[in-house]
């Protein structure tokens, strides 16, 4: 079982990585670039040769980049497409230089219309595919909310995916409270089956990378994006034992973004996530 939370890395990656596994984590991720605007922190070749000491000492995979909220993938053009397309290519980068296996982006808000912004989101991604990227990381769109004007069901990830012919170099992350805001019931075997279902048809289940673990404090089809802490939400202990306990998607590398007052307060949720299979190790 690959389970972790979201850390942050303003100290090193390789004490990230060090953190992570003091907490019972054995993935995690962090965000490219300071969330909420666009600056990033510049990662040395010293301090990546520490990290890559310290993930292998601690066997931390995959790790997962994030990048920020603040960019828009569906904006049509000025400086938010400009930002969008420039976050994209040069945290690629990045995260290739750090041999990180995964890269997450929220799709986009649309501005004029849904259809608009399905071709400006594969559009951005399509010329993504032409940059050369050494150990180039999974490019994954996130599932969402669906709140406002949001891209992020799966019929929009798979008309993406689908019109840039499914290339391996892009792929897609769930996550749980967005998927039950949008009206995914998987509080039990039977809806986790029928998402499961879904996906296959979409995008194809060997597209779909990593899945946020989240619980909701919203109620089931709100269309609203708000986490909870596992087992106290309107997921619950029976939503969230039924996905993790899933053979499909109980097996993908699981990350918490769920409210803490301090990274530490991950490391009861990590337990209480692995007592729901009777797990007394992450081997």
């Amino acid at each position: 079982m690959r389970i972790g939370c979201h850390l942050t890395i303003t100290k090193g990656l390789d004490k990230a990585a060090a953190f992570a596994a003091g907490i019972g984590a054995n993935t995690f991720q962090y965000f490219t670039r300071n969330p909420r605007g666009g600056a990033a922190r510049r990662i040395g070749p010293e301090e990546i040769g520490r990290w890559r000491r310290s993930r292998e000492e601690h066997d931390i995979y995959p790790v997962v980049g994030h990048l920020p909220y603040t960019v828009n993938l569906a904006a049509t053009g000025g400086r938010p497409g400009d930002f969008a397309a420039m976050v994209v290519e040069e945290d690629l980068q990045r995260v290739g230089e750090l041999e990180g296996e995964i890269l997450v982006s929220h799709p986009g808000h649309y501005e004029a219309d849904r259809e608009t912004a399905l071709r400006q989101i594969t559009s951005l991604l399509e010329k993504s595919l032409e940059l050369d990227v050494p150990n180039r990381p999974v490019l994954c769109l996130e599932t969402m909310a669906l709140q406002s004007r949001e891209i992020g069901s799966l019929e929009d990830l798979g008309y993406i995916l689908r019109a840039l012919g499914f290339p391996a170099a892009l792929g897609v992350c769930l996550d749980s409270a967005h998927l039950f805001a949008a009206g995914w019931d998987l509080r039990t075997r039977a809806g986790c089956d029928r998402l499961v279902d879904r996906l296959e048809a979409e995008v194809g289940l060997e597209r779909v990378k990593c899945m946020h673990l989240n619980d909701s404090l919203v109620p089931m089809g709100s269309r609203k994006d708000r986490h909870a802490v596992l087992g106290r939400g309107e997921l619950g202990e029976t939503g969230i034992s039924a996905i993790i306990v899933h053979p499909f998607l109980g097996r993908l590398p699981l990350l918490l973004e769920t409210p803490v007052d301090k990274y530490e307060d991950y490391g009861p949720q990590l337990a209480f996530a692995r007592s729901l299979v009777g797990e007394g190790s992450l081997a």
